[in-house]
């Protein structure tokens, strides 16, 4: 057994939908979220950028003596997960990919869709993950980085953005897909808009409950699942009020009860 915390990163407040799925699921378990949203969004950064700022946000999570570290962010994982593996290597990192292998294995017409953002998109990582698992699949692979700056700002309920998501989505709904999967952790918290722009005939997937059941598989082979009492605190390198009001927003007033603290920290 072992009572340290579970780790979370994310480049904002987009990996609190991880997180969610993670303290529901892991009730016994305590969580350190951090979210670098000083620097956030990350999708339009270099790679060199994103890599040397997750590495600060490994060791922060490290420092606090946490068992396993979670990258709850997409545009980490295909670009950094490999290498901050090789960084530390005495501590298991689970990392956040689409559900290309589950949306193909769905998928009637094999036609799918992956939203997330441009960097994502772009990567070898997303286009190997295609290639290995949807290659009998005509796969609609866009970026955006036009949704993760509102939803950092929790600027997500009215008009304009509505507008906004149905434009990103437009193609995806002229493609002919039957599954579409969400490739960023911040678009999680628009799936319900998403899946009313979409309609009935088309699957909306996220990865969020699989991060939480491959984290428990980890630590149960390596006999770290917790005994003990919980706790669950955030840190943000950003504005603590913007982030406060914002998670209050995202993930509402039972799942923000669950919060021990929350505190604005340098890396």
């Amino acid at each position: 057994m072992n009572n340290n915390p579970i780790g979370i990163l994310d480049s904002g407040v987009g990996g609190l939908s991880v997180w969610k799925e993670i303290a529901g699921y892991l009730s016994n378990e305590s969580t350190i979220y951090i979210a670098d949203s000083l620097n956030c969004p990350y999708g339009s950064k270099s790679n060199e950028q994103i890599y040397q700022l997750s590495k600060r946000l490994t060791q922060f999570l490290i420092d606090k003596k946490v068992k396993i570290i979670v990258i709850a962010c997409n545009t980490i994982t295909v670009l950094c997960l490999n290498k901050l593996r090789k960084d530390y290597p005495k501590i298991p990192i689970v990392g956040t990919v689409p559900v290309v292998k589950t949306a193909s294995e769905r998928s009637k017409s094999k036609k799918i869709g992956i939203l997330s953002t441009e960097n994502t998109a772009q990567s070898e990582y997303q286009k190997n993950l295609i290639k290995k698992f949807a290659s009998d699949c005509n796969v609609v692979n866009i970026g955006t980085d036009k949704l993760v700056p509102l939803i950092e700002k929790g600027k997500i309920d009215n008009k304009v953005f509505d507008n906004l998501l149905k434009e990103e989505l437009r193609y995806f709904r002229e493609s002919g897909i039957d599954i579409l999967a969400l490739g960023c952790t911040h678009f999680t918290f628009l799936r319900s808009k998403i899946e009313r722009i979409m309609g009935k005939e088309i699957v909306v997937l996220d990865s969020g409950s699989a991060i939480a059941r491959q984290v428990k598989r980890v630590l149960e082979a390596n006999n770290a699942l917790s005994s003990g009492s919980f706790s669950h605190v955030f840190y943000t390198t950003g504005n603590i009020e913007t982030f406060h009001q914002v998670a209050k927003k995202l993930l509402g007033k039972e799942d923000m009860k669950m919060v021990k603290s929350m505190e604005r920290i340098s890396i």
